[in-house]
């Protein structure tokens, strides 16, 4: 048997562990951000699709542009 540790069964060293941590939580963070935009996505979606079925044909929001100053 041989008597020196592999690398996997070392400890877990404190910078290892804060590396780990901040990637988990960017990874939680993007997964949070992409839920919440599909269900802002999704609500518009609702929104003009009951417009239309309410039979309105002016459900799309439509931008005015603002004007130079003068």
């Amino acid at each position: 048997m041989n008597d020196e540790r592999r690398r996997d069964d070392a400890p877990e060293t404190e910078s290892e562990r804060r590396t780990t941590n901040l990637i988990l939580l960017g990874i939680v963070a993007a997964v949070i951000g992409c839920a919440l935009w599909l269900g802002n996505a999704m609500l518009d979606a609702r929104k003009a699709d009951e417009c239309m079925a309410s039979g309105r044909s002016s459900c799309a929001p439509i931008a005015n542009p603002v004007p130079p100053p003068r």
